[in-house]
């Protein structure tokens, strides 16, 4: 099935890490609905989407969505038409739901787009880092390892559980 995926791709590249994205964002929501279980603690900070569980969970759907917004702006795309995100009260029970639309979402807008646009020009992130469109993709999918890789740590160091 990627395979075919892939294949309708003008650049194969984009391709992949939409794939990647998919499988990463897939794997950081099992690990979050095992940690909220587990009744994992998140570490005190005064960073905002880490007040709690929930909060987590709705920064790395809104930055998933910021990232491919942002992605087709740059690239004169049409909007990918993507559903305001769950507030953070419902973001538990709506997740699931809204994470596959988010995921269907993200494979629509960059099927035509030939692989030069990918790498030039390169353009100011909204945290004013300069990305060109692949480097943006390629963080999109860090950005989920990243906050798996966090969550898995956690479970492993509160709860003595390894996930794999």
């Amino acid at each position: 099935m990627n395979a075919d995926i892939i294949k309708q791709y003008k650049y194969s590249g984009a391709a992949s890490m939409i794939l990647q994205h998919e499988n990463y964002m897939r794997s950081l929501y099992r690990t979050w609905l095992k940690a909220k279980e587990l009744k994992i603690h998140l570490p005190k900070t005064e960073d905002e989407d880490y007040k709690s569980l929930e909060t987590l969970l709705l920064h790395f759907v809104r930055s998933s969505r910021g990232y491919i917004i942002w992605i087709c702006e740059k690239l004169d795309l049409p909007d990918p038409r993507i559903n305001a995100i769950p507030v953070v009260e419902n973001i538990d029970r709506e997740a699931d739901k809204y994470i596959n639309h988010l995921i269907e979402r993200w494979k629509l807008p960059l099927v035509n787009v030939p692989e030069e646009k990918f790498y030039s020009p390169t353009f100011k992130s909204n945290w004013g880092v300069e990305y060109c469109v692949d480097a943006m993709l390629e963080h999109a999918v860090m950005h989920l390892i990243r906050h798996e890789y966090q969550l898995k740590n956690l479970i492993k160091y509160q709860k003595g559980l390894s996930l794999n």
